[in-house]
């Protein structure tokens, strides 16, 4: 990673490699005090990490609380035919639950759709508890709180993979990385810092007026909204909940997620979970709830989903999910008018540069960035744009090497496989349409292309691995957001200027990479892109907690999530003055009281005391206390 916290593990292993590099072996007689700082350093890490796990409380194992997953497990391994279940759910208006690696149904009945008048009673509940949450705790009491769910993930992390795995289709090793890598990050740095960032602030100056900054103060108080809302996508079930419930319950709101319909299964556990860890601690676990259901359709007219949006109560809503769905929740919040942010997907360019000599190295960052979780990643790989000293060479590598991928589930087999299961087979149809439309305006299908028929598991939902070269702008994927386990590589252009309009040539702009040795040209693009984030010579700007997250305005959507901005957002910065000096008040100057007595007199006076308060000079302060001793009549 290319950037330095002091919470970072990475920074840890980078300090210790850094003293076992043979490179630097000139620094052997200063090593043993080298040496003494990072163990001295590394101890009072251990030391401040423990000062939070022995304060934190223990969630018993609440997996099997809903649903029996033993039972569960068996019967989607032994059961083989399509979809069991899913016509009897919608026909008995239930959301179907399927297991995306075998298409056979997770819950057999399907799960009830939640209807108005049970999200209204969910709605007041979780009004009524946000008001005791918000008066009864302190920061350090929601932090416990927190740090409950902390050492619960840590504990449990091969169960909550293995749930995930089963809603969602992905590999153990992309849940791992998607799910929980990154919800300890987020879970850590607010632990850390969210007590730091929401304490109220004071000014260190009221204002600029010369008077003012004598015996006025200024304050800004960090208050909750009240309650809040989210609704979010179903590519990582686990750390798409917690993401909006952290930065919520800690800033002292209370919150609803509306999660995807199809990981309802998933989503209900996880849910358990965190309101497991309230109890615990002696809050009311109502603070935080689930909301689900149907999606409108021609044969489902109900209205939740858009009361849901449409609702006064929330005072905020955080959205992740695509364009076109963010467009009907914007119509909604114009009634309600209240903040919002839009994470609305992307199509992260990868920029290879000329420059670039590891070509192996690359290839492999390419290939996690663009299959990791078959693809279904806002901020995944989707334009591998290469420069030409490096296109022939990385495109045939990638060929290469994509040919050798697995297609499978290692949930149900011990089998080594790269590649797991799409959420479903509906944009099938789709990708394949994409992939032939880039031959036929001169792309080069080198790998995949096709939907895959599985031998063990024939009604799962698998597409291969595909590459396609010599993509170009006439090619309608060139444009359009894949989700899905297709890699697109681009010939960039030699000459810098035309390669950043390349990049900036669609319309997204969430993340993007740029790897090259020049330090200037690397920053040069960067200052230029228009995404909302960008790492140089890495990948993965999603990691670091400490830094807001979201897109280019006008592309992507717009507002942050992450960093101090996540927590912020999320309160009503109140701003208070008050006088330094009790015996000190301020009055309204006699001239300028109503009734005014002489309208020039009263202007000459606010004239010369803006003189004497903002002049840029002594003389014209000086001009001012004499025009203010005469009057102007």
């Amino acid at each position: 990673m290319d950037f330095v916290r002091d919470e970072s593990p990475q920074m840890e292993m980078d300090i210790i490699d850094f003293l076992r590099s043979d490179d630097f072996s000139f620094l052997y007689l200063i090593k043993p005090v080298l040496y003494t700082i990072v163990i001295i350093y590394l101890i009072k890490k251990i030391v401040a990490d423990n000062i939070f796990y022995h304060k934190s409380k223990t969630i018993s194992n609440v997996n099997n609380k809903l649903y029996n997953l033993n039972e569960i497990f068996e019967d989607i391994k032994t059961n083989t035919e399509k979809n069991i279940g899913e016509s009897t759910a919608l026909k008995n208006g239930n959301i179907p639950s399927i297991c995306p690696m075998t298409g056979v149904a997770i819950v057999a009945e399907g799960i009830p759709s939640m209807t108005k008048p049970e999200l209204i009673k969910v709605i007041e509940k979780t009004e009524k508890s946000q008001q005791y949450w918000k008066q009864s705790t302190t920061i350090k009491d929601r932090v416990a709180v927190l740090q409950t769910i902390y050492d619960y993930l840590l504990a449990n992390q091969e169960d909550i993979v293995k749930i995930c795995s089963l809603d969602s289709g992905k590999l153990a090793v992309d849940a791992s990385l998607g799910e929980i890598l990154v919800s300890f990050e987020k879970l850590k740095w607010t632990i850390n810092n969210a007590e730091k960032i929401l304490k109220t602030s004071s000014a260190s100056a009221s204002s600029e007026h010369l008077f003012m900054k004598l015996y006025k103060g200024t304050k800004v108080q960090y208050e909750p909204l009240g309650l809040v809302s989210a609704v979010v996508s179903w590519n990582y079930p686990f750390h798409n909940l917690l993401n909006p419930i952290i930065p919520a319950i800690v800033t002292g709101n209370g919150v609803i997620v509306k999660c995807s319909e199809q990981v309802i299964f998933s989503s209900s556990i996880f849910m358990n979970i965190f309101k497991e860890a309230l109890i615990i601690h002696g809050h009311d676990p109502e603070l935080i709830n689930l909301f689900y259901c149907l999606p409108p359709s021609p044969t489902n007219s109900d209205d939740v989903c858009d009361y849901f949006t449409k609702c006064s109560k929330f005072k905020h809503l955080t959205f992740i999910g695509s364009k076109q769905v963010a467009s009907k929740i914007l119509k909604n919040l114009a009634d309600v008018i209240i903040p919002n942010v839009m994470e609305l997907g992307g199509k992260d360019c990868f920029i290879v540069l000329d420059s670039w000599t590891d070509i192996e190295m690359i290839s492999s960052i390419i290939m996690r960035g663009t299959f990791q979780s078959s693809g279904q990643n806002c901020i995944g790989i989707e334009r591998v744009i290469i420069q030409p000293k490096n296109y022939s060479a990385l495109t045939e590598l990638l060929h290469q090497r994509i040919k050798t991928m697995k297609i499978g589930s290692d949930l149900f087999s011990e089998e080594s496989v790269d590649i797991g299961a799409m959420i479903s087979d509906n944009r099938f149809d789709r990708l394949e349409f994409l992939v032939q439309d880039a031959i036929k305006n001169g792309a080069k299908l080198l790998n995949g292309g096709k939907r895959y028929n599985h031998p063990d598991y024939p009604n799962g939902f698998y597409f291969e691995p595909t590459l396609l070269i010599d993509v170009n702008e006439k090619c309608l994927i060139a444009h359009e957001e894949v989700f899905g386990p297709i890699l697109c590589c681009f010939k960039g252009d030699s000459n810098i200027q035309n390669l950043i309009k390349q990049a900036n040539s669609d319309d997204f702009g969430l993340g993007s990479s740029i790897f090259g040795s020049d330090e200037k040209i690397l920053n040069h693009i960067a200052d230029n892109l228009e995404t909302g984030n960008v790492a140089l010579n890495d990948f993965a700007t999603y990691y670091p907690s400490n830094l807001p997250f979201g897109g280019y305005p006008g592309k992507s959507g717009y507002g942050k999530f992450g960093g101090s901005d996540g927590l912020l957002g999320l309160t009503n910065q109140k701003s208070i003055s008050y006088n330094k000096l009790s015996m000190l008040k301020t009055k309204i100057p006699g001239k300028i009281d109503y009734p005014i007595k002489n309208n020039r007199s009263a202007w000459w006076f606010i004239k010369n005391l803006n003189l004497l308060s903002y002049a840029g000079t002594n003389a014209d302060r000086i001009k001012a206390i004499f025009n203010l001793c005469r009057d102007k009549k």
